[in-house]
Order: structure tokens, then C-alpha cells, then sequence
């Protein structure tokens, strides 16, 4: 399976335009893909060579691949077109001077329709042909640098090589090339012509790698020399900054990200106006890390930005303006605007379904309607909440077939509505029928069978029917210890107390029970810390099991510990 990486074209002509964006699906924004063209500065004249296969852009070529020099005349007939590719959104490239260009122009050519054609390969199935062209190339570029050639045009072959084995989904060929590569832009100087570029793909490719630190460091750089370039205020700053925005979210040091964001904000606001489209990339993503650090009034503010945007921009039944409204009811839920939120996501669906912007049975309409489901049962709308979810199975059974292990999430969201509701007879069928559509397509001990299972537990406690109960709870721990390790998350907060509830009901030992809720209190205080919220219910009941059974001596510590959790949480909610 390949690997999505966007390419920003290596190119030299005038600088006209810098962030295209292609917002048919907004919610691949949260993985930074983005339609750019990154320009760069004349340079001086460079000598080398590219390998390229027989057929296809070049026929009568070589077998083997042929070394292709940089006077070929072949080179000049493409020009102006578009790159659509699963390694990303489309790259846009200019026309190339109509006069007879610069050896530099000439070279990024060349990397243009390597890539290309790497690619074409790939979408046709000729992953062997596209790995054999790329070692070629490899190997042309490795003999240059072992006679001790380490400049830009070196460095940008790597570059694209290592771009093409990442479209293979190839990354142990990918992290040496790196290596490589990294030796050579360490020193080089600045001022280099294409060194931004050849940094930002690094800084994407070490992304994909999850060598975070790294791409932030690469990133950061590419910043660094367009700062020295053209200011700090610069458009070209951009592309490398949201790249770098993206990857420290993700590497939790959200603060920054935001920081960034706001700045990549700030720029495109001076160069495109405060209604630009081109805003939407980092006012989503900017969005979505201040709900996480609780900033509920900015996230508003930036998920309302977009609306308006899409608005003026597109027209109110636009599918646009949908999605726009779906995250704005995220920031209302928020606030506790739970009203607003769900007439938001109500008009957003509504807009999403007459625009035919999306398909019925996009991944993004089926989250918008269990979210939808949840606040209608927050709210107390079991009934339209049910029929949210009903209909979500119903689209899944449609397009995949009944019986598709994606229908499993939907016979569990149904079965914990219906036990909401009291109805816990048809929540254990429609959870039997979700077991068994998962033991028909993994083994008895992957870990995904626990999903159902557990809630099949908690239903059968639910109609005192605890025995059966207890073999499933049982079950589920046993998958869990092996699956993620006795003392993970996954054990202690859900299997093990779910399984103290119900030998709790079936009267076992209770010193049994003590030691399975100071387990899960371990757990828990490794997970969320030892203040945390949930490490006070817990205590909650260990107290009581201790002064059960007469262990005065063990519970007053314990006892003090919790008043002091209840007070610091009776605050907080006085707050």
C-alpha cells in the first residue's frame, strides 16, 4: 500500500501564486494535505544526469533505464500540467519560459517527470518497473556522490527518489536515503537554490516516518531560509510553517502549533485577504487544537471564520458550508450550547444531502450522525437519536453488505441506545448479532472481539442474568491481558471494574473484589495521574470495601486521600 506524501514541485519560474488549496473534503485538512506551488530563485548552472524507463514519457529508451543528459531536447515539450496522484492532492506546476531554459530548469524537469512517471507506474501496477527506475537513478546519483559531488543537484535527486520509494510504501529504503540526504543539506549553504523545498519534503517524509523531532527540526530550517530570503512575513512561509504547525500538534506540543498556525493566519490574511479560501487549512486545524487545550471561545471563533467564508465565497447550500457547520456545532457542544449544536449539525446534514457534496456513506456524514445520535440522547431525544443510528446501519448493510464487520459499531451504538432506554432484551440481540458478525471474521482472541463482548456483559448484568455475565467479563479480560498487557488502560478501566459490578452481584470474596479495585486504582493513577477523577471513584469504593470488612486501620488513609480529591472537585464545579 503506498504511502501518502505531498510533492511540492522543485521549480524556477516567477512567482505568481503559493497556496492552492482543494477543499472537496475538509476533514483530509486534518492530514495535512494541501495543493501548493513553491517557487524558487534563479540559480547557476548545474551538470547532471537522470535515468528514465523505456516507453512510457520517452520511448526507445533502454531497457534498463536510459542516462538521460540535460541538453536532451525531450525536455521541453511538457508543460503546465497537473499531477493527481494518491501521494497526495494534485501539485500544480507552471509553464516553463518559453525560451530555452536554465540547466537548473532543466534538472527540475527531469524530477517532475521522474516523479511522474514513478507514479504512473505505481497507479498501473508496475510497482517492480517503478522500483527498478528508481534504483536506477539511485545508483547514477550514487556514483557522483562517491566521487565526491555533494551540491543541490545531488541532494534534489535523493530527494525525489526518496519521494518515489515513499509512494511504494517502501520506508526501509526510504530512512537511508534520508540519511544520505540529510549529510548533504547539513552542508550546504542557505542561499542554495531548492534547499526550502528538498527541507520541506524531508520535514514531510520524516512526518510519515514518525521521526517527529526530526521534521520539526527540517521544517523549522526550510522557515528558517526563507526568513533570511524574503522576511518574516513573507508568503512563501507557509508551506514549510504549516507543515511544522502540523507536526508539533502532533507531537503534543500543541501551544507552538497554535502558534503557528496563527501566524501562517496572519500572512495570509496581509497577502489573500481576511476572506480567503486559502485561510480555511489553518483556521480548521487551528480549530481543532484549541478544543483540545479548552480555548472553546477562539476554536468558536475560527470554525465561524470558515463558515462565513464558504458562505460569501461558495453560497449557503453549498456542501462546504455544511461541513462548516459541523465543526462550529463541535465548539457549541463545547460551550454546553448542546441546542445550537444539534440544530447546526441537523442544517448540516441537510445541506451536505441536497448539495450531493458527499456520499451518503462518507466516513464524515456517518460521524456527523452519531455525533448527532449522542447530544439527541444527551438531551434526552432517545427515539430521534435511535433513528440517526438505525439509519447509519442501514447505509452501512447497503453499501457493504449485511453482515460487514463496519456494522459491528453501529449494532453496539444501537444496543447501548436501547439500554438507555431500559430495553435491554433487544440491546442483548442486537449485541449477539455484532459478536457473531466479529467471530466470523477474526479469531476467538483478537482484540477487537471485546468490543461487543463487554457490552454483552454489562446488558446480561443489566437482566440479572450474571453468571453468563461473568464468563463474558471473564473472557474479555483474559483477551485484553494478552492483547495490551495486564496493567494497560483497556484492562483496568473497563474489563476489571466491569467485572468487580458483577461478581460484586454474585457475591464473591470480598477480598477478592479489594484486590481487582486495587488493580484497576494502579491503573488508573498510571494512566491519568493520581488527583485524577477517575482515581476518586475508585478510591470511593475500595473505602467501602475496607469498612465491609472491619479494616479501620487501612481505610483512614485511604478515606483522608479521597476527602481531599471530593473537596478539590466540589471546587472546580463551584468554579
Amino acid at each position: 500500500m503506498s504511502t501518502s506524501c505531498t510533492f511540492f514541485p522543485l521549480t524556477n519560474s516567477c512567482r505568481t501564486s503559493l497556496v492552492s488549496l482543494n477543499t472537496h473534503n475538509i476533514d483530509r485538512l486534518q492530514k495535512g494535505i494541501l495543493s501548493v506551488t513553491f517557487y524558487h530563485r534563479p540559480s547557476q548552472s548545474y551538470n547532471f544526469k537522470l535515468c528514465f524507463p523505456s516507453g512510457g514519457l520517452f520511448p526507445g529508451f533502454c531497457k534498463r533505464g536510459f542516462v538521460l543528459s540535460a541538453a536532451s531536447p525531450e525536455l521541453y515539450g511538457n508543460k503546465g500540467y497537473r499531477l493527481n496522484s494518491s501521494l497526495g492532492s494534485p501539485s500544480r506546476y507552471t509553464d516553463l519560459k518559453d525560451n530555452v531554459p536554465s540547466s537548473l530548469n532543466i534538472l527540475e524537469e527531469q524530477l517532475r517527470d521522474l516523479f511522474n512517471e514513478v507514479h504512473a507506474m505505481i497507479r498501473i501496477g508496475k510497482e517492480n518497473e517503478a522500483r527498478d527506475l528508481l534504483l536506477a537513478n539511485y545508483e547514477v546519483v550514487k556514483e557522483q556522490i562517491d566521487a565526491g559531488n555533494k551540491g543541490i543537484e545531488e541532494a534534489a535527486i535523493l530527494d525525489v527518489t526518496a519521494l518515489g520509494y515513499m509512494a511504494l510504501g517502501d520506508t526501509s529504503s526510504v530512512k537511508p536515503l534520508l540519511g544520505v540526504l540529510g549529510e548533504i543539506v547539513d552542508d550546504l549553504k542557505d542561499e542554495e537554490p531548492l534547499l526550502d523545498s528538498i527541507l520541506t519534503h524531508m520535514g514531510n517524509m520524516y512526518e510519515k516516518l514518525e521521526n517527529l523531532e526530526m521534521s520539526i527540526c527540517l521544517y523549522g530550517r526550510a522557515v528558517k531560509v526563507i526568513e533570511r530570503l524574503y522576511g518574516n512575513t513573507s508568503s512563501f512561509i507557509v508551506t514549510p510553517l504549516l507543515g511544522m504547525a502540523k507536526v508539533l500538534g502532533s507531537n503534543r506540543k500543541t501551544t507552538k502549533a497554535i502558534e503557528a498556525y496563527h501566524r501562517v493566519v496572519k500572512i495570509l490574511e496581509a497577502s489573500r485577504g481576511e476572506e480567503s479560501e486559502e485561510l480555511v487549512v489553518p483556521l480548521f486545524a487551528m480549530g481543532n487544537l484549541l478544543l483540545k487545550e479548552g480555548r472553546v471561545a477562539d476554536a468558536e471563533n475560527a470554525f465561524n471564520r470558515i463558515l462565513t467564508t464558504y458562505m460569501k465565497l461558495c453560497g449557503e447550500n453549498d456542501g462546504r458550508v455544511g461541513l462548516s457547520m459541523s465543526y462550529l456545532a463541535r465548539a457549541k457542544c463545547a460551550k454546553g450550547e448542546v441546542n445550537e449544536a444539534i440544530d447546526l449539525y441537523k442544517e448540516a446534514l441537510r445541506r451536505l444531502k441536497d448539495s450531493d457534496y458527499i456520499a451518503i456513506d462518507d466516513q464524515i456524514m456517518e460521524k456527523m450522525r452519531v455525533d448527532l445520535a449522542e447530544l439527541l440522547h444527551v438531551v434526552g431525544r432517545g427515539e430521534e437519536g435511535r433513528l440517526l443510528l438505525e439509519e447509519c446501519l442501514l447505509i452501512t448493510e447497503k453499501f457493504k453488505g449485511e453482515g460487514h464487520p463496519s456494522s459491528v459499531s453501529h449494532l453496539v451504538n444501537l444496543a447501548t441506545s436501547y439500554s438507555q432506554s431500559k430495553r435491554f432484551a433487544e440491546a442483548e440481540r442486537l449485541l449477539r448479532m455484532s459478536l457473531q458478525i466479529m467471530l466470523k471474521n477474526v479469531s476467538p482472541d483478537d482484540q477487537s472481539v471485546t468490543f461487543p463482548m463487554l457490552h454483552l456483559a454489562v446488558t446480561l448484568y443489566n437482566l440479572n442474568r450474571n453468571e453468563e455475565a461473568e464468563k463474558y467479563a471473564l473472557e474479555v479480560l483474559q483477551i485484553r491481558e494478552k492483547a495490551f498487557g495486564k496493567d494497560s488502560l483497556p484492562v483496568g478501566e473497563l474489563a476489571l471494574d466491569c467485572l468487580v459490578s458483577i461478581q460484586t452481584q454474585l457475591g464473591k470474596d470480598d477480598g477478592e473484589l479489594l484486590e481487582l479495585l486495587k488493580r484497576v486504582l494502579k491503573i488508573q493513577e498510571k494512566a491519568f495521574g493520581t488527583d485524577s477523577e477517575e482515581v476518586m471513584e475508585t478510591l470511593k469504593k475500595i473505602v467501602y470495601y475496607l469498612e465491609k470488612m472491619g479494616r479501620r486501620h487501612d481505610k483512614l488513609p485511604l478515606q483522608r486521600r479521597l476527602s481531599k480529591l471530593r473537596s478539590k472537585y466540589k471546587q472546580m464545579v463551584q468554579y
